[in-house]
């Protein structure tokens, strides 16, 4: 029988394996995994200039200043704020994908990750996180998706501003607290939170199903928050006085300082927890990952001569009204970011389940390291 040329084509294309598509992670979710502050190695003591070396958006330095160009890290994201900076987690993690997807946007509710056939909504003019997954798991194979998200959704980084307000207008003999008040409002909005949260990692396993994934084909894991203040027993600035703003951008009483760090993170922390139980997903936590880096503690410095070194430096940004962008104060910088990426660069590494990060006093990265949590 004879092969027409047609039915020759057809029987080559049959033949010729399908191309493969590149390998990717994404993240998705609000400013703590996108990026945000990523524009800052450290804090620097100098206000101007490059800011002792810490500012990676500085450029063109003479004897008459620099110039600043925050698009240097944050990229075409810095035009509508979603700050994906070059260091983002996603970004730094040293896992080999040919891809690196960076969907999360600075301010994002849980509500902008559900797919829009679900009620997801727009944020900063960018269609919902799920229908730009939806894209780029069709394109690409993706064998990971991060997101952290819940913190908006209960009001933290306002809490975080009304505590800085109530140091500020209260004497140390008559400190006017935030801690209680704060941790209930939190407790009031978890549930609905958590709903919130739980839906939008419902809404990646759809979009992912949808794509033609199974779900042994890719790990989807959420990832808890750090506070940006230790425990106030570490602060390296008093309570009374003014330093904690002026010199070290992290003015909050002592006693609300152990709720960011002891209660705010585990409420946050749970939430994510719970909602990754529910929906088959992986936990990673962070709360102890910026041990010793976390603004004004007196086991990390503030960045002078001669320069920064992420050995003594801080891993948050300073609450700053006059450098930079106020949006960026509270949020992982640069080293902070590669400590997150380096946490997910182990986890890629570790049977699917539930960790714990941490890093090591006197590390880096070299020094991060996983804990199964039981």
């Amino acid at each position: 029988m004879r092969i027409t040329a047609l039915g020759f084509l057809l029987l080559l294309l049959a033949a010729t394996p399908a191309a493969a598509r590149p390998t990717a992670i994404v993240s998705m979710g609000d400013s703590f995994i996108s990026g945000e502050g990523g524009r800052w190695a450290g804090n620097g003591s100098e206000p101007f200039g490059t800011r002792s070396g810490t500012d990676r958006a500085a450029f063109g330095c003479g004897v008459l200043g620099c110039e600043y160009d925050p698009a240097r890290v944050y990229g075409a994201s810095e035009a509508n704020a979603c700050h994906r900076s070059d260091v983002a987690p996603i970004e730094s993690a040293p896992i080999a994908v040919e891809e690196k997807v960076n969907l999360a946007c600075s301010g994002a509710k849980a509500r902008d990750l559900w797919p829009g056939t679900e009620g997801g909504t727009e944020h900063f003019g960018e269609p919902p996180q799920a229908d730009q997954l939806a894209a780029v798991a069709r394109r690409d194979d993706v064998r990971m998706v991060v997101v952290t998200v819940g913190a908006n959704d209960v009001g933290f980084g306002e809490l975080v501003v009304d505590c800085a307000l109530d140091w500020a207008r209260s004497p140390e003999d008559e400190a006017s607290t935030c801690h209680r008040d704060a941790e209930a409002r939190i407790r009031n909005a978890l549930p609905g939170a958590t709903r919130a949260v739980t839906a939008a990692l419902h809404g990646v396993r759809r979009t992912m199903r949808a794509a033609g994934y199974e779900r042994s084909d890719y790990r989807l894991v959420a990832m808890g928050y750090a506070s940006p203040f230790p425990e106030g027993q570490w602060f390296r600035y008093p309570e009374d006085g003014w330093s904690r703003l002026t010199e070290g951008g992290c003015p909050v009483w002592d006693a609300d300082a152990d709720w960011a760090a002891d209660r705010a993170t585990v409420d946050l922390g749970g939430m994510l927890r719970e909602a990754a139980t529910t929906t088959g997903a992986e936990y990673l936590d962070l709360a102890d990952a910026f041990d010793g880096h976390q603004l004004c503690d007196r086991r990390a410095q503030r960045v002078g001569a001669p320069g920064p070194s992420p050995l003594t430096a801080e891993w948050f940004r300073r609450l700053s009204f006059g450098q930079g962008s106020t949006r960026e104060s509270l949020h992982p910088n640069a080293y902070g970011q590669r400590v997150m990426g380096t946490c997910l660069g182990l986890l890629f590494t570790r049977p699917r389940g539930y960790y714990a990060c941490a890093d090591t006093p006197g590390e880096y990265l070299n020094g991060i390291r996983l804990e199964e949590l039981r």
